[in-house]
């Protein structure tokens, strides 16, 4: 039996109607009409009716008894995140894959249930191993149950020997996406120490989070064309970016057996020592080149006249008013290519002139403290001991105005060797993503495995999310993945115990944990389900 609303003229009548199969074929019946919608909602008959029918539905029963407190929840669990990452974890294979690699190793707790354990409250939460074991008694994570701070210990380290081979494992599985592929993103990020922590593998160097008191790691990000983490190369803190670019692009042919290999990076990898080494393995290679600093960008190809050419289709990829526009400028053998965007250009130069103004307004009033602020300094210069702007500094930075210059090896048209380096947001969001995942901190871990298994966790979190995202934009479904985060964590399971049976009612699900469970194509729970207390 179901509700119907039967149309009449202007008016709508509510009817409880049944199916019945007559003479080989559904009919349906009319029980009773109940009488006019607006007469009845307006009256308050509906709900007076439900509440009448509610007394002889006994999962209805107790969801009422327990709203009047006359039932108390033995327990409330949150189901929503172990739900829809659960599936992910199975269909990536990440499970699979450490299963394979436990396989006679005669651990005696769930070192898998564990790892997927951090993976979970990295998503979601962060924070340390401590902070994850209690996490997960809010949770109903299957198998975990059992899972205490020493086991996340050891899972930790097992996973940090075994990294590789499961990054290995992963890509392997999804091969056939790279049969064409030959693009891959990189960049670095460092990740600082407090506490006791890092003291084996930890080492002092260029601090990209500002802290040069501290002991930290360089962490890399290989990512793919499609923007899915590859691989998170780890090095001590005081590997300069530079050298971490040949290795990545070794590990690429040698570990995964890319034949093609063009690797796209910021201007912080391009030195020319690298370059020549990447050219002599055949790698090829989209490099920022450092436009003030180089001596040849500043002077030669900033310099070389020639037409831009507008990147067709750009302004629908991207969505940007102001077309890109590319030359191509070639210095001894060498090859560049000189970007131009006119929106950009506005906004820099309306930023220098914002900081030009403030500087002759504070000349004006004889500050003297101008020397110390950075952005000042720069349009700064002394004369006979007094400070003054520097017009020659000023008219040189406009040069640079919204343009940006690349060198590659590649053969492609200059238009498209563009649209590619401009895919490298892929990784900068990528480690946008991964610094609130990486806020582990303080880590106490000493020994090198251990560090880098409790790094690890962030990548494979980053995989998960990646593979979330991916499957949103195959069925065309769009949301935050903070709102996706909340409403996830919203979606609780409340243990109720009436006589002899236990039942679980599921809180409501909202909009953006709705999102996550069609993309995942995990079926919402009903919203109570029933068992026996024998």
């Amino acid at each position: 039996m179901f509700i119907r609303i039967k149309k009449s003229g202007q008016r709508q009548y509510l009817q409880i109607v049944e199916n019945r199969w007559e003479n080989g074929g559904s009919r349906q019946r009319v029980i009773a009409t109940l009488g006019r919608l607006d007469e009845l909602t307006e009256s308050g008959k509906i709900d007076g009716l439900l509440r009448g029918l509610s007394r002889y539905s006994r999962t209805v029963k107790v969801v009422e008894d327990l709203g009047a407190g006359r039932l108390e929840a033995r327990s409330v669990r949150r189901i929503g995140p172990a739900l829809v990452f659960e599936r992910l974890w199975e269909e990536t294979g990440a499970r699979e894959e450490m299963e394979k690699l436990l396989r006679g190793r005669g651990f005696e707790f769930p070192v898998e249930r564990a790892v997927f354990l951090s993976v979970l409250h990295r998503l979601f939460e962060t924070g340390s191993d401590r902070q994850a074991e209690r996490w997960r008694r809010e949770h109903r994570i299957e198998g975990a149950e059992g899972l205490q701070l020493h086991h996340l210990y050891r899972a930790m380290r097992w996973l940090g020997e075994e990294r590789g081979r499961i990054e290995e494992g992963l890509f392997a599985r999804r091969r056939d996406l790279f049969s064409t592929a030959d693009l891959f993103f990189f960049d670095t990020t460092s990740v600082y120490f407090e506490g006791a922590g890092g003291e084996s593998f930890g080492e002092y160097g260029h601090s990209k989070d500002r802290r040069p008191d501290r002991r930290q790691m360089i962490v890399g990000a290989v990512v793919d064309g499609e923007g899915r983490p590859l691989s998170a190369p780890m090095w001590p803190g005081n590997r300069a970016d530079v050298t971490t670019l040949l290795p990545v692009a070794d590990d690429l042919r040698k570990r995964f057996g890319v034949g093609r290999v063009c690797v796209v990076a910021d201007r912080g990898m391009m030195a020319e020592g690298a370059v020549e080494e990447l050219e002599g393995r055949g790698f090829g290679y989209i490099f920022g080149a450092r436009m003030r600093a180089a001596r040849e960008v500043r002077e030669d190809v900033l310099s070389r006249d020639g037409r831009y050419r507008e990147v067709r289709g750009e302004r629908e990829r991207s969505g940007d008013p102001a077309p890109l526009r590319v030359k191509e400028v070639w210095v001894e053998g060498r090859r560049y290519v000189v970007c131009h965007n006119a929106e950009q250009e506005e906004r820099d130069r309306a930023l220098r002139t914002a900081v030009v103004d403030g500087l002759r307004e504070q000349l004006r009033r004889g500050e003297k403290s101008l020397v110390g602020n950075k952005g000042y300094r720069k349009y700064l210069k002394s004369v006979g001991g007094v400070f003054e702007v520097d017009e020659a500094k000023v008219e040189e930075e406009a040069r640079y105005d919204g343009k940006w210059v690349l060198r590659t090896n590649l053969e492609l048209p200059a238009e498209e060797v563009a649209l590619r380096y401009k895919e490298l947001w892929k990784v900068e969001r990528l480690f946008r993503e991964a610094k609130s995942l990486l806020a582990t901190r303080p880590i106490f871990h000493r020994w090198d495995a251990t560090i880098c298994g409790h790094v690890f966790v962030s990548f494979l979190a980053l995989v998960m999310l990646r593979e979330l995202e991916a499957r949103m934009e195959a069925k065309g479904l769009k949301a935050e993945w903070a709102d996706i985060r909340r409403d996830l964590l919203a979606v609780e399971e409340v243990e109720v115990a009436d006589g002899e049976m236990t039942y679980w009612l599921r809180t409501p699900v909202k909009a953006g944990a709705s999102v996550a469970f069609r993309a995942a194509g995990v079926a919402i729970p009903p919203s109570v389900r029933e068992g026996s207390n024998a």
